[in-house]
């Protein structure tokens, strides 16, 4: 006897909701007249430039035999609307629609009890889908692959990058490992015990993600994590010991644009160390690092500012502080870091 459970309606009546099975998803498809699949969210399904197809006859019973779930459902699953297409609508023979069922995320069906399933064969239903002139799900399919196989190429490429010695460690934090985090950084300590080796280290891993497409995965943002606890002259002291390479320029330009950074403002960047970032993002940054220059440190100089009481002053660029004419002083506005938002 398939599972249900007491759900309160609108009304406050209690009705008993079964939850989705195999068996209920063949039982609804056999009492089917035609059912419309429609590449689109289920409050889509009507616009007319919606691909789709619909399915009767004996292809009715062609997609029951691909179209199948996990028994039971899945419980406390979290629901993320982006992924949800394509939508089925499956009508009877007086024209009266029996169901309506959405693919969640390629792997899910919803719609089908009360709460959503998993496909016990996705890839086939897909393929099914594709073979009766529906390829929109095959092409988000072969679109996700190449997203994460990218993504893994990309991980792979920031773990290589750690300080020699510490990539089975970085490895662990993007495994998301228990205490992964901590474990590096004691590594780090007493492989680079040198402050100022170190930082600069750090700012060369940091440095690594600044030229990446899609924002910025959760994972690189450890090296710039570890450089914010350090004391800020440390972290100056450390990038004019010596030249500064590409990669170290571009950690730099990352950590003195972060939010942690910039709101409020940790500290002014030295004048020569600005230049050099400024020429050297100016010349090879890409579109977010110097949308985050103009806003940040490589604003004007001096621009006019407004104090609260209304008096004006003006602001150091890159959100310093605002010196009013009477000789106190605020905090000036400082721009926002839209560039290369946080990841998966």
């Amino acid at each position: 006897m398939p599972a249900v459970r007491s759900v309160s309606t609108l009304a406050g009546v209690s009705r008993r909701v079964k939850a989705p099975s195999t068996a209920r998803l063949r039982g609804i498809l056999a009492n089917a007249a035609r059912v419309r699949i429609v590449d689109a969210r289920p409050d889509e399904v009507d616009h007319a430039d919606a691909a789709r197809i619909v399915v009767t006859g004996g292809d009715i019973a062609g997609l029951a035999r691909v179209l199948s779930v996990v028994d039971g459902g899945v419980r406390d699953s979290e629901h993320c609307w982006c992924g949800d297409r394509p939508t089925m609508v499956v009508t009877g023979a007086d024209g009266r629609d029996l169901a309506r069922w959405t693919v969640h995320g390629q792997t899910q069906l919803s719609g089908l009890g009360d709460r959503a399933a998993e496909l016990r064969d996705a890839p086939a239903l897909i393929a099914w889908l594709a073979e009766h002139g529906l390829t929109g799900p095959r092409d988000a399919q072969l679109r996700a692959a190449r997203e994460a196989a990218d993504a893994e190429a990309r991980r792979v490429r920031w773990v290589a990058a750690a300080p020699l010695g510490l990539q089975y460690f970085a490895e662990a934090v993007t495994l998301r490992e228990h205490h992964a985090e901590e474990r590096l950084a004691g590594m780090l300590a007493r492989r680079i015990p040198d402050l100022t080796d170190r930082i600069r280290a750090l700012v060369t891993w940091a440095g690594v993600p600044a030229r990446e497409d899609f924002g910025t995965f959760w994972h690189e943002l450890v090296p710039q994590r570890f450089l914010l606890a350090e004391p800020t002259g440390a972290i100056f002291d450390a990038l004019a010991a010596a030249p500064l390479s590409a990669g170290q320029l571009d950690g730099a330009a990352e950590l003195f644009t972060c939010l942690e950074w910039t709101r409020p403002l940790r500290a002014g960047i030295p004048a020569p160390l600005r230049a050099q970032l400024i020429a050297h993002v100016t010349a090879t940054g890409t579109e977010p690092m110097l949308f985050r220059m103009r806003h940040g440190y490589g604003a004007a100089p001096e621009e006019p500012a407004t104090s609260a009481d209304g008096r004006e002053g003006v602001a150091a660029a890159h959100g310093g502080e605002v010196l009013r004419r009477d000789g106190a002083a605020g905090r000036a506005p400082v721009a926002p870091d839209l560039g290369g938002a946080e990841g998966p």
